[in-house]
């Protein structure tokens, strides 16, 4: 009996098989990028890519605050009212991050969101995301973060006390409902009546008897202050207090709270600016090395990095391969080709080239 060998069947091959032998022909063809950067150019919000979002709408708020209505990508899991997203976008060759409220309702995923920007002087990116920022844009996101919501049952008596921006996390939690069937007294301060962001809104929901507003005009009326909540809120200290503006209002607020030992009633968010200091050269920390070495302005990081005992990744040297790529969590960075500077702040995680990076002061890059 003569045996016969099996044969490898002959039909059409796998899709999965055939999509993988054709990402890796791409790759060929497209060294050093690889196909998934010519496909974030097509469909930036795809899935599978980094998390990014499309600006849908710039609406002005105020005459130095405007909305900007944005649709995330696939990879968006929602967020809760009174929390923050982190958004990356380009300044004139710069990346820079900052984090805005989301002022929007969640809603079912694929749905746009929300975040409001209030323009603050000599600031770099809320000036260009409030006045010229247009729709189409491409921006980075992150997932939304923040502990400044709502409880799961929501309190009977709900103090809101706000200032300027600090109205944009509260302003979730109304859209959401937070306001049904309780009792919520919203103290909220601006320069005049026409700066208060969201002003028609909040005007609406207070006719509608949906809240309590009460609107301080510090123009006119002067700075509020933690004796003036006894006349404008006498059961203050009684209510769940959810507090957000500049610094010296906040600290107030905390001091007060805790001399009548209710703390625990009180929640705060606080907006505060982190400035990065430039220069040429500083300070590089490793952060997972554990090892700091300084700098001067002209010389890659990669390099100093490797002076130091550091072991770095790296490829062509030349800023091509993108072998070298990690994350600048803070401080300042130059492109030694160009001069452009790449800024962060604690958190961000800015990915940069290292081989083609010079320290613009102290610097910490997570490696």
């Amino acid at each position: 009996m003569t045996s016969m060998a099996t044969r490898p069947p002959t039909g059409p091959p796998r899709r999965g098989a055939l999509r993988d032998r054709l990402l890796r022909i791409a790759g060929a063809v497209t060294t050093p990028l690889l196909p998934e950067d010519y496909l974030d150019l097509v469909d930036p919000l795809r899935s599978g890519a980094a998390l990014r979002g499309r600006i849908l709408a710039v609406q002005p708020q105020t005459r130095d605050a405007a909305t900007l209505t944005v649709r995330p990508g696939r990879g968006w899991l929602g967020h809760l009212p009174g929390q923050y997203v982190r958004l990356g976008v380009d300044v004139d060759g710069v990346r820079q991050w900052r984090a805005y409220s989301v002022t929007s309702a969640p809603q079912d995923r694929g749905a746009t969101i929300q975040v409001t920007v209030k323009a603050i002087p000599d600031g770099v990116v809320s000036n260009h995301l409030v006045r010229r920022i247009r729709p189409g844009t491409i921006v980075q996101l992150d997932q939304a973060q923040g502990d400044f919501v709502l409880p799961p049952v929501v309190p009977q008596t709900i103090l809101f006390l706000t200032a300027g921006s600090g109205i944009t996390p509260v302003m979730g939690m109304l859209r959401s409902g937070a306001y049904r069937d309780r009792d919520v007294v919203l103290v909220h301060c601006a320069p005049t009546a026409d700066d208060v962001i969201f002003g028609a809104e909040l005007r609406d929901l207070a006719g509608r008897g949906a809240i309590r507003l009460v609107e301080r005009h510090t123009d006119a009326d002067g700075q509020l202050t933690v004796d003036d909540l006894a006349d404008l809120v006498p059961d203050h200290l009684d209510r769940e207090t959810w507090a957000c503006g500049p610094v010296g209002l906040l600290d107030a607020v905390e001091g007060h709270w805790a001399a009548h030992q209710r703390t625990d009633r009180l929640h705060t968010e606080r907006f505060r600016p982190t400035i990065v200091a430039t220069g040429e050269g500083g300070e590089v920390t490793f952060t997972e090395a554990g090892v700091s070495v300084t700098s001067d302005g002209a010389t890659p990081i990669l390099d100093a990095a490797e002076a130091a005992g550091v072991l770095m990744p790296s490829g062509c040297r030349m800023g091509i391969c993108y072998g070298c790529v990690l994350p600048l969590r803070e401080g300042a960075v130059r492109d030694l080709r160009d001069g452009a500077l790449t800024t962060a702040v604690p958190g961000d995680g800015v990915l940069i080239q290292t081989c083609v990076s010079a320290a613009a002061g102290a610097c910490h890059i997570d490696h």
